[in-house]
């Protein structure tokens, strides 16, 4: 077919062929039906414009039926528009289209200024009329009915159909729309069961539900976030024969994609028949949506490889899937596209580029794109202040918050949970307490999140019993397992192990099962105070009571409490028993527990397991150096210090925050070149 498909092309550019036009159009309209892309169609559309073949109605009837084909219903539209002076047999193509698009209005619109011109349809065209009628309005049908009438058209089989379609014996289009009418107002007003009633009702007395009643009750039901009644609305579509319809199949795939429903909704996808942009990026979305990055990415191949070109509403979930995957490279791509199709300007956009700079670690094109936002929307501040955030840059967040503020824009739900943990990180109680102040004045402290967010954060400020003051004015009955392990973990942080196993016994009592988050906060709590006993009972109750598979988290606090307890051997055991290969959370702690007991056999081994791991952390050299000192192994510090020289590596130096009349300041320890390595 390729070789036919070339052969063809190749025959337009030969000029014999411009002398016989009776050929040439034979020839036109065999080739649209080898056209397997919109593409191809498109291309052999401007030849035919070329040859002056655009304004020959049987041609552009078909061209009509092409595009509709590969579901560019709007590209139908636009020719049939510019073909001067269109006859029936273009008014039968067009009706014909957007009847099967279920563009019911559009019909009855070009119907009328059919009219006007005084022309009239042929028997498919009264057809086609008169089922939009039966969609949209009885009225406008009986004004069809009289006017084909006069036409003497009513004897065709076709139109015999339509009307009968029309009246439908009993007249249920009035009942269907009565009952749909019913049915949006039910649910505008809140009241989702009572539509779902009223449908139920309707069925009752055998009204069969049209794409209108399908589409509303598809919107209720991602309201509702009932997947279960959205598949038996789908198997209603099936029933009703309503599956050929676009706009339903279009809100069947929204629903699923909703809900959440991946496997469902690319099922649904698959099968379609005729997929334009809106279906592609639904699908696209839904693959984002639900971290799903590559999947995702790779439709959006799919989708440019079927001719279709991606525009804004492409570009933001493929610039948040390039985000998830941390793919600089492809977001330049995305980027570049985006300034070429001129959807630059869209400060949505913007702040999705915001997102993904900063993901990928260059904070400086995210501040430049932040810098050329003219308008910027709380979306925009919030992106950027996350971006200094996660690049743990704690003053520059706090710096935009105040810019942000004299700006006149209010600060939101997503701002604050963004920059909660920076002022934590760096112990800046203040403003964590004005952060607090703002959310309980603007009523955001009722969120749940934000509640265990300011737990977490007053409790890493050193503000222990602000955190259990939040905590315990929360009713026992509303207190759930976030709730519970953000106040474990906040305890076991500060050593008071004895109440992060009060709330653990406080927790059972309630039925709160306790998770993983709950073990790792109660065996951190076990490091901290140098409880080995009390650490190996909980880790086995973990294992064999709840049957949870221990993490590299959980590993690395067993291995740190024995080390620091001396029994080394038993913190390697643990390590040789791990299933899946270790990495340096858990070498980390044997390292240091080598060095506190002058333990250099092990420590070399751990060493060079972090060394391979992580080549570039100063740190590990510097620590195994330090053992080596001890052991007075002078020679292989020698070594380790023009090994460090060699690379160019330096240990980051430590830094403390300090709080002072509500400013925060940054102290740096930079050791001296002479100074030994501590």
């Amino acid at each position: 077919m390729l070789h036919t498909h070339h052969h063809l092309f190749h025959l337009f550019n030969t000029p014999k062929i411009l002398l016989f036009q009776t050929r040439f159009f034979s020839t036109s309209s065999s080739i649209l039906h080898l056209c397997t892309k919109p593409q191809h169609l498109q291309q052999l559309h401007a030849r035919f414009f070329l040859h002056g073949l655009h304004q020959n109605s049987s041609l552009s009837s078909k061209l009509i039926d092409c595009y509709a084909n590969f579901g560019l219903l709007n590209l139908s539209h636009k020719l049939f528009y510019f073909t001067q002076n269109p006859d029936s047999l273009l008014y039968s193509a067009i009706f014909r289209n957007l009847y099967r698009f279920g563009e019911y209005e559009k019909t009855l619109f070009l119907y009328k200024e059919m009219v006007q011109k005084s022309m009239y349809p042929d028997e498919e065209s009264c057809s086609f009329v008169l089922r939009s009628c039966f969609s949209v309005s009885l009225e406008q049908g009986k004004i069809v009915h009289g006017q084909i009438v006069k036409l003497g058209m009513d004897a065709f089989d076709l139109v015999g159909k339509g009307l009968i379609e029309l009246y439908d014996v009993n007249g249920s289009l009035m009942q269907l729309n009565y009952w749909n009418n019913l049915i949006s107002e039910a649910s505008e007003s809140g009241k989702m069961e009572e539509s779902f009633q009223l449908f139920c009702r309707m069925r009752k007395e055998n009204i069969q539900a049209n794409s209108v009643t399908v589409i509303n009750l598809l919107r209720f039901t991602v309201y509702l976030n009932s997947l279960k009644i959205g598949q038996a609305l789908h198997s209603l579509v099936v029933v009703c024969n309503l599956c050929e319809q676009l706009t339903v199949s279009t809100a069947l795939l929204s629903m699923y994609a909703k809900l959440g429903s991946l496997e469902d909704a690319r099922m649904l996808f698959e099968k379609m028949p005729e997929k334009d942009l809106v279906v592609w990026n639904i699908m696209i979305s839904a693959y984002a949506g639900n971290r799903c990055p590559k999947e995702s990415l790779e439709l959006v191949y799919c989708m440019v490889r079927s001719g279709f070109r991606p525009d804004l509403f492409t570009a933001i979930p493929a610039i948040s899937s390039i985000t998830q995957l941390k793919y600089k490279e492809w977001g330049k791509q995305m980027h570049a596209h985006v300034i070429r199709n001129g959807s630059d300007y869209q400060v949505s956009i913007h702040n999705s580029l915001i997102d993904m700079y900063s993901a990928c670690n260059d904070l400086n094109l995210a501040q430049k794109i932040f810098g050329l936002i003219m308008d910027k929307s709380v979306v925009s501040w919030s992106a950027m202040i996350k971006g200094y955030a996660i690049h743990d840059q704690p003053l520059e967040a706090l710096s935009l918050l105040l810019k942000m503020k004299l700006s006149g824009t209010r600060v939101d739900f997503i701002i604050v949970i963004n920059i909660l943990p920076t002022f934590a990180k760096i112990g800046a109680l203040h403003y964590v307490s004005y952060l607090h102040g703002y959310s309980l004045k603007t009523s955001l402290d009722s969120l749940k999140s934000l509640k265990t967010s300011f737990l977490s954060s007053y409790a890493k400020c050193g503000c222990i019993e602000m955190a259990r003051k939040l905590f315990d004015e929360e009713k026992s009955i509303h207190k759930d397992i976030i709730a519970y392990n953000s106040m474990i973990s906040a305890y076991s942080k500060h050593g008071e192990w004895f109440r992060c196993f009060q709330l653990y016994n406080q927790m059972k009592l309630s039925n709160i099962i306790p998770d993983q988050v709950t073990f790792l906060g109660l065996l951190t709590a076990c490091v901290n105070s140098g409880l080995v006993n009390k650490g190996k009972e909980i880790f086995k109750e973990m294992v064999e009571i709840y049957g949870y598979q221990p993490s590299q988290e959980h590993h690395a606090c067993m291995v740190d409490l024995l080390g620091r307890a001396g029994q080394i051997d038993e913190a390697n055991e643990i390590i040789e028993t791990i299933p899946l290969e270790s990495d340096a959370r858990v070498y980390g702690p044997l390292l240091s527990a080598c060095k506190i007991h002058s333990e250099t056999r092990l420590a070399e081994f751990a060493a060079h397991k972090l060394i391979n791991m992580e080549p570039k952390n100063a740190g590990n050299y510097v620590l195994l150096s330090n053992i080596y000192a001890a052991a007075g192994k002078w020679d292989k510090v020698a070594k380790m210090r023009s090994f460090l020289r060699d690379r160019g590596l330096k240990k980051t130096p430590g830094c403390s925050w300090l709080e002072l009349n509500g400013q925060s300041t940054n102290i740096s320890l930079i050791a001296s070149s002479n100074a030994r390595y501590s």
